[in-house]
């Protein structure tokens, strides 16, 4: 499995969070970056019979997931959020259809957009994290 994406090990808001730090995204930009992969996602569900059977209703609204539009006490997490739900569906319903040479397309294709948000994200840096910072619970 890919080891390349931000929820394909032990996932948690913290770590998603600290991806979309590394690569300087700001709140546009996560959506972005969330957006590529739902795309993908509902074009894989859309394709697979069983899938679009089962799934295909989940894809009929943005964002997916069940803490679709929740920032939770995590602040301006709601991409953060999103991305565990989509991510999870994705490591382990999607990826394990993909052949290894699917994945390594994937990959690819990832590594390219990852490397266009980046080029944007200099051009429209993110906020700088507060004193207190993101973590702490109102």
């Amino acid at each position: 499995m890919a080891g390349h994406f931000p929820f394909s090990g032990n996932t948690n808001r913290v770590s998603v969070f600290a991806f979309y730090e590394r690569y300087g995204l700001n709140a546009a930009l996560q959506e972005k970056y969330y957006k590529w992969w739902y795309d993908w996602a509902k074009k894989m569900v859309l394709a697979d019979p069983d899938l679009s059977s089962s799934k295909g209703l989940e894809f009929t609204h943005f964002p997916f997931g069940h803490h679709a539009h929740q920032d939770f006490h995590l602040r301006q997490g709601t991409w953060t959020t999103s991305l565990i739900d989509l991510g999870a569906f994705i490591k382990g319903s999607l990826l394990p259809k993909l052949n290894d040479e699917q994945l390594h397309h994937l990959e690819e294709e990832h590594h390219h957009m990852l490397h266009e948000l980046e080029t944007e994200a200099k051009q429209t840096p993110r906020e700088p994290q507060p004193e207190l910072g993101w973590f702490r619970h109102s």
